[in-house]
Formats: structure tokens, C-alpha cells, sequence
């Protein structure tokens, strides 16, 4: 019976001398993190922590993440990872929603929320319970099917729903994702993105391999690029954003990436052009994945020997689900034709959290309803049209945002863009465009209309394109359509 736990303690059995995490001037050997993880484990049971019990992680990036969770994965204690840039009153929610007992992070952050939850303080106050603990341990029986953590989805509709994710689902994810990226036991992991979210699935990896990784706490696309040179840093999650970020900045070097073996691209859609850009600049190092939070990371797999072949594909079935295209009665679609993803197996969560409702509705029969719309080819290879919310319909037409982005993505004078639909009368609704430009070429509305015209039915083609310095994102990288949606009403009314 595997756990996370014990395969982060099999790892410093066999490197204990190893360099386990970094974070800028510190870093942790494996025995050295090993002995503050147990101390860890000590200090949650005198403060009267028990299995089961939920502790909030609210922090910035550093190193105190990988140790615990450890920590939490040795007791029991349930680990509830708050997002660092989500609103005090974000943070609120989901502390009380979850029935936390004890946060631990930054003071900074957990000041704001104001809560009356006992609070463990990153700094002093850590070192000191850490210190007092030494040569002292707690470890409970812990199962494959024991709940490792409770991480809370986005809210792009109404409040975040609590994912529960057992040891069994952690692990599911953290070999998919290193069949995926081609690990091996010299890699060395990088995190970047938000250790409470997508880089804490590849993190866990390096508990399989017994690796080393390189924590960095902010994101600025040249100074990045030096840091994963510096570091040699071979394996790294990256949201699509950052990946555009860093190949279209001025100074880019594709040299400084020569010890960068693989991107793990997940967390959103990437417009077939601008992979096509990050291919012919950065080379074969991209490895597609597709998941949700309720299916971590590896719902389908493209692995990076296909992807210059299959830019609008992110992959065939991963190693632990099944997967099938349905209609709105469940029935299975012909290869080629669009219905909603749904997705079964081990890597697919428990429920959420205190929400029977929403379980009901989106677990049935234990096949997960992704709420993505796409199709499947004869080969099995994925093409994701869109979320089913945002299915724009004119004239009685489902027209796809997705398709009308990729062809605005074409001009190499767009940097990103954003389609939604809005209220009609005549209609139902209209396609219209959001578009953040780049430096290289100087584009007009005229243009981007008529590139549409020219590669898509007329039809399809937006109503309206808005030029805007940028697009509003959520904590995670996610073009809030939403938000778009209210200022255009603003802005009409």
C-alpha cells in the first residue's frame, strides 16, 4: 500500500546526502529535510492535531511546501493549500468552508483574513516549532484511499468547491506526469507556478526518483530564463501564459534553456500558432498535458516526440482513466463529433468537499463530467473545443470561442486574445473579441476581421474586436471571461 509519505521517506533511505529542495541561499539535504518533516509530524500531534484534521498552507513560493507536504502526508493531517494572490476574503471562505484548525504561511498574508483559526507563522515562530520537535516523530497508518488534500477549484462560477484527493489520486497523477515529461533519475524539478496548485503535482515526481527541486518565488520572463540556467533545471510546469511570456520577450535566448529537457504545458489551452512560435523557438521540450484539479494533470497526455505534429491535440488517454465524448444523454459520439469530456479511473477525485450536490452533479456513476467540450480522432488523439458554458449560440448556431481565437492568433501582431458571446435581440448572441497586441507588427480591426473572413465561415466571425493592453487573469492563469462579459454590459449600458 503506497502513500506519498512513504515514498518521500523511501527516497531519503536511498539519497539521504542528495540536495532534496533549494530555495535561493537555502536548501535541505534529504536527511536534513527528513529530520524537520518529523519534528513536523511531532508538533502537529502535541497541538492536538489528529488524521483527518485540515491545515491551510497559505504562503508564497519557498521551500517550507515540499517539507509539508510530508509532514502532512505522514499523520494524516489534511493539507488545504490556499492560493497566495486570491482576496483575503478568498481565503476566508475556503479556510471556514473546510473547517480548518491551524494555517500556517506567511504573516502577511494571513493577517488580512482576520480569522480566529490558531496560526503557525512562517519565520521565527516555524523555526522555533520546528527546533522544539527535533529527534521527535508522529507517523500514522495512513491508506491509498486516505484524503492527502483538499484543493479548492478556481470559483470562474460561484464559490471554489473543496476537490478531495486521496494518496491513491496523488500518485496516479505523479507517475502520469513523469511518464509524460520522460523523468529520469538525474532530473532536476523547477517550480514556479504556485506550489498550492499545478507544480505541487510535479512535485510530488520528485518522490518517485528521489530528486532535487529548485524553488522560485516570482515569475519576471528574463530573469527566469537566467534562473533556470543557473539552476539546471531539466523539468519544470508551466501554464500557457508564462510559456508566451518568456519565448516572446525581446531578449529571449533559446541558448539559456540548454539544460531544459521538458515543459510540462497544462492549466489552460495554448493557440496552435503560438505553440507552433514556442516549437521552432525553444525546440521539441514541450510535453501537453490536460486535467483538472478534480482529475490532476494527466486526463490526456501529448508527449513531446508528437507535438509538432498534433498543435491543436493535447493527447490520447492518459495512464490512469478512461475516457469518452458524450451527448447531453450520455450516449457516446462518433469519432470527430464535439459532446462534453467525461473522464473514470484513479486519478479522478473523490468528491468535493461538505458538497453532496455538486458531487452528484458532476460524479455520475463514477465517471467525472469534465464541463469540456471536444472531440476525439480515430487514433484516440483529443481536440478541445471549449468549456460547455461558453458556447457562444447565433442564429441557432453553436459557434466555439476557442475556433475564432486560434484564428485571431494567426496575425503575428497578436500576442492573446479572448472571444465570448453577448446578448442579442435578433440573435441570441454575438461574437465578440478581445485582443492583446504585440510589438512586432502594427494591426488594425479591419485586418483581424478579414483574417477571419478569409479562414472560417462568415458566420463565425466577431461582431465587435476591442484592442486592450491586457487581459483580465485569475491567481492561476486563466483568462476570466466573466469579467469581460460585466465590462462589456458596463461599457454598453
Amino acid at each position: 500500500m503506497e502513500t506519498l509519505g512513504k515514498l518521500a521517506m523511501k527516497s531519503a533511505t536511498a539519497y539521504p546526502d542528495k540536495v532534496a529542495v533549494k530555495d535561493k541561499d537555502r536548501l535541505l539535504t534529504y536527511r536534513e529535510m527528513m529530520e524537520r518533516v518529523f519534528a513536523l509530524t511531532a508538533y502537529f500531534h502535541g497541538t492536538g492535531l489528529k488524521k483527518g484534521d485540515r491545515v491551510g498552507i497559505l504562503m508564497a513560493n519557498r521551500l517550507e511546501h515540499i517539507e509539508l507536504d510530508v509532514a502532512t502526508a505522514l499523520t494524516g493531517v489534511i493539507k488545504v493549500p490556499l492560493n497566495y494572490r486570491l482576496h483575503p476574503k478568498e481565503h476566508n471562505y475556503m479556510l471556514k468552508d473546510a473547517d480548518v484548525s491551524l494555517v500556517i504561511g506567511d504573516a502577511d498574508l494571513i493577517e488580512p483574513i482576520g480569522t480566529d483559526v490558531a496560526v503557525l507563522k512562517i519565520g521565527e515562530d516555524y523555526e522555533q516549532a520546528v527546533k522544539a520537535h527535533l529527534g521527535k516523530q508522529y507517523i500514522e497508518e495512513i491508506g491509498e484511499d486516505d484524503l492527502f488534500a483538499i484543493m479548492y477549484t478556481s470559483g470562474t462560477t460561484g464559490n471554489p468547491k473543496g476537490v478531495m484527493l486521496s494518496h491513491r489520486n496523488m500518485i496516479s497523477g505523479a507517475l502520469s506526469l513523469a511518464v509524460a515529461c520522460g523523468t529520469d533519475y538525474d532530473d532536476i524539478i523547477g517550480h514556479v507556478a504556485p506550489l498550492t496548485h499545478g507544480s505541487n503535482f510535479l512535485s510530488h515526481v520528485a518522490w518517485l526518483y528521489g530528486l532535487t527541486q529548485v524553488v522560485f518565488d516570482k515569475f519576471e520572463p528574463e530573469e527566469f530564463v537566467n534562473d533556470l540556467a543557473r539552476e539546471r533545471v531539466s523539468t519544470i510546469f508551466l501554464v500557457p501564459t508564462m510559456v508566451n511570456l518568456m519565448i516572446q520577450h525581446p531578449n529571449f535566448n533559446p541558448a539559456k534553456l540548454s539544460t531544459l529537457k521538458t515543459i510540462n504545458m497544462a492549466g489552460s489551452a495554448i493557440a496552435a500558432s503560438k505553440l507552433a512560435q514556442a516549437l521552432s523557438l525553444a525546440g521539441p521540450i514541450f510535453a501537453q498535458t490536460y486535467g483538472q484539479v478534480e482529475a490532476p494533470m494527466c486526463i490526456t497526455m501529448m508527449p513531446k516526440n508528437e507535438m509538432s505534429n498534433r498543435l491543436e491535440s493535447c493527447g490520447r488517454t492518459g495512464l490512469f482513466v478512461d475516457m469518452k465524448i458524450v451527448d447531453d444523454e450520455g450516449n457516446v459520439v462518433a469519432d470527430g463529433e464535439v459532446g462534453e469530456i467525461i473522464c473514470k479511473g484513479s486519478l479522478v477525485m473523490q468528491g468535493y468537499w461538505n458538497n453532496k450536490q455538486a458531487t452528484e452533479e458532476t460524479l455520475k456513476d463514477g465517471w467525472l463530467h469534465t464541463g469540456d467540450l471536444g472531440w476525439k480522432s480515430a487514433e484516440g488523439y483529443l481536440h478541445i473545443v471549449d468549456r460547455k458554458k461558453d458556447v457562444i449560440i447565433s442564429g441557432g448556431v453553436n459557434i466555439y470561442p476557442r475556433e475564432v481565437e486560434e484564428v485571431l492568433n494567426l496575425h503575428t501582431g497578436v500576442k492573446e486574445t479572448c472571444v465570448i458571446g453577448v446578448p442579442d435581440e435578433k440573435w441570441g448572441e454575438n461574437v465578440i473579441a478581445y485582443v492583446v497586441l504585440n510589438s512586432t507588427a502594427e494591426v488594425t480591426k479591419e485586418e483581424l476581421i478579414n483574417l477571419c473572413i478569409e479562414n472560417m465561415a462568415s458566420f463565425k466571425k466577431p461582431k465587435e474586436i476591442h484592442i486592450v493592453d491586457e487581459l483580465p487573469k485569475s491567481s492561476y492563469g486563466k483568462i476570466l471571461k466573466r469579467e469581460l462579459r460585466s465590462k462589456y454590459e458596463e461599457v454598453k449600458a
